[in-house]
């Protein structure tokens, strides 16, 4: 029950449908007696900057969370960021200093760099294809780069986003990256579908699952429609698979402490298994039964 004194999360996306941060949050907080709630808050762009003042002038403002397409913009507008934020150019997280500053912080890489562990997906000394460079796909080539991947492969329809990405992998953390000429997943070991394709079910694929190589791993950080049909063909020809629910629970702790909300994340980080059930749909709940 809020209150009165009840803080107040945001989930800041535009669309915002497919957001699922606000379940995780207004399950774990009062688990953990944390006397706070999320909202889900669709802005439209051109609002971002404004809207994250305004609401960050309210001391009942606990943070706020940002998806899809605000990531970029939102480490424009913060006064401190970290160097991984730095190096992608996006954060996904934000909160109020003592001083008043606004600090961002970028957790989607690391959450997707820990679900691999999880899911024992190798990915030192393996080739990965990106694809997508907005806000997650950035942050999850800065993260692999500094992971010890053998080589980070972007592709984008918009061949100056990718560019711009390799060119801080490259640059700022010495990885080896390079703009991809096309979606072709042949030669590559990992293939992560950060782009939108697969939000709407008339979408096409993002690539040709046929140029799969045998052993190749498939991984769609979508939230929506899971598992998608980029997984649903990959599953089929017998490929390992991930879907992205692991890269948001993995990074919810983070999330917490980042917030100041330490025991909330040891507990999560403790037993997650009921957010997992929460967030995976029966046809793949066995994925992590096996783990």
């Amino acid at each position: 029950m809020t209150t009165g004194k009840t803080r107040v999360f945001f989930m800041v996306a535009d669309p915002i449908e497919q957001v699922r941060t606000p379940e995780i949050f207004n399950t774990v907080l009062p688990l953990c007696g944390v006397d706070a709630v999320m909202v889900p808050l669709r802005v439209a762009p051109e609002n971002l900057v404004e809207t994250v003042r305004v609401l960050f002038r309210s001391p009942s403002t606990a943070g706020m969370i940002l998806s899809i397409p605000h990531k970029t913009g939102a480490a424009e507008l913060v006064d401190k960021r970290s160097t991984i934020a730095g190096c992608a150019n996006a954060v996904n997280a934000i909160r109020r200093n003592a001083d008043g500053s606004l600090e961002g912080e970028l957790f989607d890489g690391i959450g997707f760099v820990k679900s691999l562990e999880r899911y024992r997906m190798p990915y030192a000394g393996k080739r990965v294809l990106l694809l997508g460079a907005g806000g997650a796909g950035s942050a999850i080539a800065t993260a692999l780069a500094a992971s010890q991947v053998a080589h980070v492969a972007i592709f984008d329809p918009d061949s100056i986003k990718a560019s711009q990405v390799v060119t801080a992998v490259q640059d700022q953390l010495h990885g080896s990256a390079s703009v991809a000429d096309s979606n072709d997943p042949s030669g590559f070991d990992l293939i992560i579908n950060a782009s939108p394709l697969g939000l709407n079910k008339d979408d096409p694929l993002p690539l040709p699952v046929e140029r799969l190589a045998p052993h190749a791993q498939v991984c769609d950080i979508l939230m929506k429609n899971q598992p998608t049909p980029l997984l649903r063909a990959a599953m089929a020809k017998g490929h390992a698979v991930q879907p992205g629910f692991d890269m948001l629970i993995l990074q919810t702790p983070l999330f917490l402490d980042f917030f100041g909300l330490t025991e909330a994340a040891s507990t999560l980080r403790a037993d997650d298994s009921a957010i997992r059930t929460m967030l995976y749909p029966a046809e793949l709940t066995g994925l992590f039964d096996q783990l």
